[in-house]
């Protein structure tokens, strides 16, 4: 009589033990702490399970201060190209004398209807009327600072091209027929006139040498 007592009280806690567990919504079996798919929590930091479809709205993230920031897209900051040989004019100012060097301005002039920019030096070489090497290719002054030149359409930058007067240093002298000059980071150059006569063509004495590009026309 006991042991039927005892077997009719485990039934009984078995089917109420079943009767409060909640099942997996694709009919699987039971999963720990569980809630049916369809049920809401509302309040702060709420969570309703029933909304269907991902969310378009940018997903906060937790800060170390214990609040949320929102994640967004950094803005795309612009750059201006470097200007191009097709798109630039070169020309020569004036002889500028002073204690027995002669100075030069080499200007590059954007030709082009938008904005460009050049860094750095311009390629410089002095050549015959056939476009043949007549010296060696002038010095860069490499302690002067570089900076970049952003020139509008219209607008000039423009680098020195100086040298020891060659009389005062007795070198041997060539007279080139023009300069070409080629814009940084480009290859194809720009023939202007030579007009400042005799130049050395040793390499050794009154080398000519070259400034970075600077804002303006040298004037």
């Amino acid at each position: 009589m006991t042991h039927r007592r005892t077997l009719l009280v485990a039934l009984a806690c078995c089917a109420a033990l079943t009767g409060c567990t909640s099942h997996s919504p694709d009919g699987g079996p039971p999963e720990a702490g569980s809630t049916s798919p369809t049920s809401s929590v509302t309040g702060p930091g709420s969570v309703d399970s029933g909304a269907s479809g991902p969310s378009s709205e940018p997903t906060p993230t937790p800060t170390a201060s214990g609040g949320t920031r929102t994640a967004v897209s950094s803005p795309t900051v612009p750059t201006v190209r470097r200007c191009h040989t097709s798109e630039v004019r070169a020309s020569l100012g004036p002889n500028r004398p002073g204690a027995g060097q002669s100075s030069f301005a080499i200007v590059l002039t954007n030709g082009s209807s938008h904005t460009c920019t050049l860094y750095g030096f311009p390629g410089v070489a002095f050549v015959n009327a056939a476009g043949e090497a007549v010296t060696p290719d002038p010095e860069r002054a490499t302690d002067q600072q570089e900076q970049a030149v952003t020139l509008s359409p219209g607008d000039s930058a423009w680098s020195t091209l100086a040298y020891t007067n060659p009389a005062v240093t007795g070198a041997t002298t060539v007279t080139p027929a023009a300069l070409l000059v080629t814009p940084p980071d480009e290859t194809a150059p720009i023939s202007v006139r030579w007009t400042g006569g005799k130049v050395s063509n040793t390499g050794k004495a009154s080398v000519p040498w070259v400034s970075p590009l600077m804002p303006g026309n040298g004037a």
